[in-house]
């Protein structure tokens, strides 16, 4: 039973335990819950994963930043992300598993602080080519909810209908709604590429090849050059693989974090 155990969570079998890096989700513009809700608790089982908050558009944080007309760009969510890696984790390197708009903030920690970094999975990440379409923002101005949540997605099927009612009742809160808008306005123009060459990490890049809201092949042009960076494309997949294709992308990053090695 100990062997077995030890083999599950990839403890060494010599030198007996040793704990693993710290996982850090990090999510785009939508929120936390919404973003990993089918891959936290599997993670969890192997790593000791932390999500932190740090696009919360209901927050007070936002909600003061949005008063004092202060910008919601991608230098303020990064400080974020570093102010809570700092203050309640506090256990680099860290390994980061970003979505879409999180992995300009990973890209953008993974410069700043190369040695607080072990690994980086990046999931259809903005940022790196074209500015992004966002049918998203579309979507919410005409309270299309459903056209919302569905641009995300290749097989629309797919698209949860508690994530259509989530949409749904926080977009008919002004406040929530200001924050979201300045976010995506704040960030949107912002480019990692000239950040990429500056992450030495091992970093797993993974798109999905129907994503409507990044290009996925100017993704794999920016990245194809770095020897540290692996592409993988998904085949029959939206924007968020995570939620599209979640056990597939659950044994990929889980492979990816302990031995080195991505793939479909």
């Amino acid at each position: 039973m100990y062997q077995t155990i030890r083999n599950i969570l990839g403890w060494p079998a010599a030198d007996g335990y040793r704990r693993s890096s710290p996982l850090i989700l990090v999510n785009g513009l939508a929120e936390q819950g919404e973003s990993w809700y089918p891959n936290h608790r599997v993670w969890q089982q192997q790593f000791d994963v932390h999500a932190p908050g740090v696009i919360v558009y209901g927050g007070q944080v936002m909600q003061d930043r949005l008063k004092t007309r202060e910008p919601i760009d991608i230098n303020f969510l990064t400080d974020r992300l570093t102010q809570y890696l700092d203050q309640y984790v506090q256990a680099p390197p860290y390994n980061l598993v970003a979505s879409s708009l999180g992995g300009q903030l990973s890209i953008e920690y993974a410069a700043r602080y190369p040695e607080k970094v072990d690994k980086i999975v990046l999931l259809c990440p903005s940022g790196f080519g074209t500015e992004e379409k966002l049918p998203i923002t579309e979507g919410a101005r005409h309270k299309n909810y459903q056209g919302l949540v569905e641009s995300t997605f290749h097989n629309r099927r797919l698209a949860s209908p508690r994530i259509v009612e989530y949409y749904a009742e926080k977009f008919a809160n002004k406040p929530w709604r200001k924050a979201f808008f300045e976010t995506v306005r704040g960030t949107k123009s912002h480019s990692v590429k000239d950040k990429l060459s500056l992450v030495k990490c091992p970093t797993l890049v993974i798109c999905g090849r129907e994503d409507r809201i990044v290009d996925p092949l100017a993704v794999e042009e920016a990245v194809k050059d770095l020897p540290n960076y692996q592409f993988v494309m998904v085949p029959n997949c939206g924007h968020a693989p995570q939620l599209e294709f979640s056990g597939l992308i659950n044994r990929m990053v889980s492979n990816f974090l302990r031995v080195g090695v991505g793939g479909v």
